[in-house]
């Protein structure tokens, strides 16, 4: 190999090292342009409204008393459905809730950290003692939804399921009309 060869080699390397190191720049700033582009539009946590709520009054008055958790149709025909996330269970353990329809679920936590994932589908958000967590889903077809908490919440953990029902949209306003609020725990 002469000398000449040999620095020619090395031209080629240099060369091919800064295009490398000119590519890998590029795709930072690809990256960080990104993040910004998602910070900027709000497609990154947290919520841009965060609603608090006293965690030790849940049961006792406000928006999640027992009396109004489940689901209910609201005037505009869209669905809201209100829940609480507690050691071991979701109440309501069944969420009814109709195809074809706007929904609405309104959550919390009433002691750790839970969260809500909705088998088969999209949703899935976190439950923390003290924020209401709001998510907005709609169903296309009818059936039943396995619903586990996600979030390792203590031991007892593995049992803590709740179910999703979803069912034709003129049977849900059927059963709405009475007024109240819609469970399918017992069915």
């Amino acid at each position: 190999m002469t000398v000449q060869e040999d620095h020619h080699g090395a031209e080629v390397a240099e060369r091919t090292e800064k295009r490398w190191a000119t590519v890998s720049v590029l795709i930072i700033i690809l990256l960080a342009v990104l993040a910004a582009f998602a910070g900027i539009h709000r497609a990154t946590m947290p919520q841009a409204r965060v609603e608090t709520i006293d965690p030790t009054r849940l049961h006792i008055s406000g928006e999640f008393v027992e009396s109004n958790l489940g689901s209910v149709l609201e005037s505009n025909s869209a669905v809201t459905v209100r829940a609480i996330g507690q050691q071991y269970s979701f109440t309501p353990a069944c969420i009814l809730v109709p195809a074809q329809t706007p929904i609405t679920l309104r959550a919390t936590s009433a002691d750790v950290v839970h969260g809500i994932l909705i088998q088969a589908t999209n949703v899935n958000t976190m439950l923390v003692p003290g924020y209401v967590s709001e998510q907005f889903m709609r169903f296309e077809r009818t059936g039943d939804y396995l619903m586990p908490c996600q979030e390792f919440c203590s031991f007892g953990h593995e049992g803590m399921w709740g179910k999703v029902k979803v069912i034709d949209k003129t049977a849900f306003a059927e059963r709405a009309k009475n007024g109240g609020r819609l469970s399918c725990v017992g069915e």
